[in-house]
């Protein structure tokens, strides 16, 4: 065989091998690029009634997923208060983040949204109000069911809690009876003026933002949380069947809208 044949052989397998190379670590730079571009911090805000507990089966995903997880407990003494300890761990953040609330933890971030470090905001059952709004009017444009209800009690100094026998019933029904229980038990009393607190500057005008509907919302109506969805322009999924708990009860389906917002807020609004 001459040298000549035996050369362009030779130059041919090496191509081939080159060219099989390059197919081989295509899908290797596109996962890299990908990464490059997912934002590794989530900040998570609980709602009125709960405390950060709640998030630990989404916390759980995220963490396993390769994320840092912080969880805001807001005191719920003030709205003003809860802000700034929701803009007190976004201090603590390094580089850009995702900020996800649930409940009335959307009215908070909805205000504390606007600090530098947030890149895009999740709103899991949550309120959106906008400049000039609170969520208590908001709440009369779909009424909820409890609101129909007298499940929401008073204190003497001015703080609701969800009556412990009715809680099953309206916050978690797709919890179980031992585990609605205990949230009744320690579920963290509100302020009630916190629900009239008026947003100054909504995050969600400026912001991309991913909303889930819970299908079986019984204290936030499902109708409004697709009403604040449209209204911002929002990536939304809607869990059917979900009560407002679906944090606790939905964690994979939650988890999974987070890590999509992680992936896709540098896109930008």
């Amino acid at each position: 065989m001459s040298n000549s044949i035996m050369s362009t052989r030779l130059r041919r397998k090496i191509f081939q091998s080159l060219y099989l190379a390059l197919l081989l670590s295509a899908p290797c730079a596109v996962s890299a690029q990908n990464g490059q571009h997912r934002l590794r911090n989530i900040v998570l805000v609980h709602g009125a009634w709960a405390d950060g507990s709640g998030w630990k089966g989404v916390y759980d995903i995220l963490v396993k997923d390769g994320y840092n997880v912080s969880i805001v407990q807001e005191p719920e003494t003030s709205f003003k208060e809860d802000v700034a300890a929701t803009k007190r761990v976004l201090a603590q953040q390094a580089g850009q983040c995702i900020l996800v609330a649930h409940s009335y933890g959307g009215s908070v971030i909805t205000e504390a949204g606007m600090d530098p470090s947030v890149a895009g905001l999740v709103f899991i059952a949550a309120h959106m109000p906008d400049a000039g709004e609170n969520e208590a009017d908001d709440g009369k444009r779909f009424p909820s069911d409890v609101s129909k209800s007298a499940a929401i009690k008073k204190t003497a100094d001015g703080f609701t809690y969800i009556d412990p026998s009715q809680f099953h019933e309206y916050f978690a029904a797709d919890l179980s009876a031992e585990q609605a229980a205990f949230m009744a038990r320690s579920q963290v009393l509100n302020l009630a003026d916190n629900f009239n607190a008026v947003i100054t500057t909504p995050a969600w005008r400026s912001k991309p933002t991913w909303v889930a509907v819970a299908g079986k919302d019984r204290m936030i109506n499902p109708d409004l949380e697709r009403w604040y969805a449209t209204r911002a322009n929002s990536h939304k999924v809607e869990v059917p069947g979900a009560s407002h708990s679906v944090y606790v009860s939905r964690p994979k389906e939650v988890a999974a809208l987070i890590e999509d917002a992680a992936s896709h807020a540098l896109e930008g609004k």
